[in-house]
């Protein structure tokens, strides 16, 4: 079993053997060990097929070629040309499409260039073009920002999909997301309005803005939060400019289970106070988010009308305000910082 990351070295595999069974893999993804696991045991009995592992994340030169955006997944080749795919953590499948592979089956699709990926399995019912075109742009404009990813915010089912969702977070900004595994039609059809070929998209005001790649290029340049600030309200919504502020602090004090409103960052805060509150909780071992209000008038102010606290740094845990610098150090002094923090974790 070869690890492979650089799409050279890859090609270059898969020119060496005839037949070949990649596994996109993820560090995070607990079955793709035991996958692994499968393909060594299914390995011993054929010499003659090379089992390739990509990190589909940190290959993702590898991983766009070959429109990878799920893992486990795996790909199937027979000289040098895809001849079957499998998508999820199924090791029956996999034994079975393996021996076909070796079988001389091809996993009954026409084989593919290597440069490219196979194409889905046609959903069983197929909706009428007008009605599916319809329905896409009802849900690409459902919300002003719009997800569609594999999974849910609260529990996605492949790393870009959770890379994008943090992302948008970090922004504070609300968005509604659609669960393309839940619906073959939608997520077929969605590539070809968008002509995007790959999952997570992230939708603005009804327009496409970009896949993983491009969302978090933004992100790290500092220009994702003010695009999505252009968020325009739903059809026939009134903004009203506190309703919009509200929800966002909302949203903002609610992005970890421990968040910290701060000048500065943990790794530079730009005064003692929070200084001091970082050094509290990194002590008291508590994993927390962070918020730099000197990059946000807008929030700065608004949040200390919304926790009724007229300083910085600000704790809040599950939503509810912990307190300031004073009780915070103060609870830490006394041992109490990180028991406070748990109790009002288990409590809400």
């Amino acid at each position: 079993m070869q690890s492979l990351n650089e799409l050279a070295d890859f090609r270059k595999a898969l020119a060496e053997h005839r037949l070949a069974v990649v596994h996109f893999w993820a560090a995070w993804c607990e079955p793709c060990a035991f996958l692994d696991t499968v393909l060594k045991q299914l390995a011993a009995d054929a010499p003659a097929v090379a089992v390739l592992r990509v990190e589909a994340e940190k290959a993702a030169d590898i991983s766009e070629a070959y429109n990878v955006s799920f893992v486990p997944y795996f790909l199937f080749f027979r000289d040098g040309k895809v001849v079957d795919s499998l998508e999820g953590a199924d090791a029956p499948t996999l034994t079975t499409k393996f021996a076909a592979l070796v079988g001389g089956g091809g996993g009954g699709g026409a084989t593919q260039p290597a440069a490219e990926a196979p194409a889905a399995a046609q959903p069983a019912s197929v909706e009428p073009a007008g009605g599916l075109q319809a329905r896409l742009q009802q849900l690409v404009n459902q919300q002003p920002i719009m997800l569609f990813m594999k999974g849910s915010p609260d529990a996605p089912r492949c790393g870009f999909s959770r890379k994008v969702v943090e992302a948008i977070q970090q922004c504070g900004a609300q968005f509604g997301s659609f669960d393309i595994l839940s619906d073959d039609g939608v997520r077929q059809g969605l590539k070809e309005l968008s002509q995007w070929p790959t999952y997570p998209q992230l939708y603005l005001n009804g327009e496409l803005l970009g896949g993983c790649d491009i969302v978090l290029e933004m992100a790290e340049a500092g220009e994702l939060q003010s695009e999505l600030a252009k968020a325009k309200p739903a059809a026939g919504a009134v903004a009203d400019p506190k309703a919009v502020l509200r929800s966002r602090l909302e949203a903002l004090v609610n992005q970890k289970d421990v968040m910290l409103f701060m000048k500065g960052t943990p790794e530079a805060p730009q005064c003692g106070f929070s200084r001091k509150v970082v050094d509290a909780l990194q002590a008291a071992g508590e994993d927390f988010g962070s918020f730099n209000i000197l990059t946000d008038e807008a929030v700065r102010q608004g949040l200390k009308e919304y926790s009724s606290w007229p300083t910085y740094p600000q704790v809040f845990v599950k939503g509810e305000l912990l307190g300031g610098c004073d009780i915070v150090l103060e609870m830490a002094e006394a041992g109490e910082l990180k028991d406070t923090i748990e109790e009002m974790k288990a409590r809400m």
